[in-house]
């Protein structure tokens, strides 16, 4: 079984359950902090590795979008995800 399959049932069961409680809420956040975060940083690590090699060979508005707008998008997003998740679990612990 994969490490994802591993994952989606681990959320799904901690989903199931009556009650909502803090505990659930933090043991979904750190498994989100572990295991779904590295496998999108390293996608979005690949995705802008390659939108910046091809911008080299862009012109006008396609070489800024690529150099510049679409990894910036894509890192900023990872980076404030990542810092609030990871600042309400140690508001939370």
């Amino acid at each position: 079984m994969s490490d994802w399959v591993k994952f989606r049932d681990s959320v799904v069961d901690a989903l199931r359950v009556d009650d909502v409680t803090e505990q659930v809420k933090q043991n979904v956040t750190a498994a989100i902090l572990k295991e779904v975060l590295p496998m999108i940083e390293n996608a979005v690590d690949g995705f802008t590795a390659t939108t910046k090699e091809q911008a080299k060979d862009e012109t006008g508005w396609c070489k800024l979008r690529d150099g510049i707008v679409l990894p910036l998008v894509m890192e900023g997003l990872v980076f404030v995800v990542k810092t609030v998740l990871e600042k309400t679990v140690a508001q939370t612990a």
